[in-house]
């Protein structure tokens, strides 16, 4: 018999999903501010989707989550933003304003959290 080079056949087949969870929390800005400031926003302050007061902001998990802010419908920049998830006295959003920048009162600052809890399922076949 010739040499050959012995392998084995396997195949094997991954099924991912990521299965995302968002939570959206909406604020509208109590008074104006005019940068150089900050927005201090606690937990208790926000609604959630049905309308009913927030309490408690989701943490963030790691590597797999993120968050954003959107001040008057327009998304805004990861470093004037800072996130503390928790419940009532510790929950809040902080976002600073820069200077030469204006937040309106009345605005609406919408938080939305995404939180993924991925899964994998392989079939091995021989």
């Amino acid at each position: 018999m010739a040499l050959k080079i012995m392998k084995l056949a396997v195949f094997a087949t991954t099924n991912v999903t990521a299965n995302p969870v968002v939570s959206t929390f909406f604020y509208e800005n109590a008074a104006q501010v005019v940068g150089a400031g900050t927005i201090t926003i606690p937990v208790e302050s926000f609604w959630t989707d049905t309308g009913a007061n927030a309490s408690t902001l989701p943490a963030l998990t790691t590597n797999n989550s993120f968050f954003n802010v959107f001040i008057n419908g327009i998304q805004q920049m990861g470093n004037l933003l800072a996130y503390t998830p928790g419940d009532t006295g510790t929950g809040q959003l902080v976002v600073t304003v820069p200077e030469g920048s204006t937040v309106e009162a009345g605005v609406p600052i919408v938080l939305s959290v995404t939180n993924y809890t991925p899964a994998a399922a392989t079939d091995i076949l021989t």
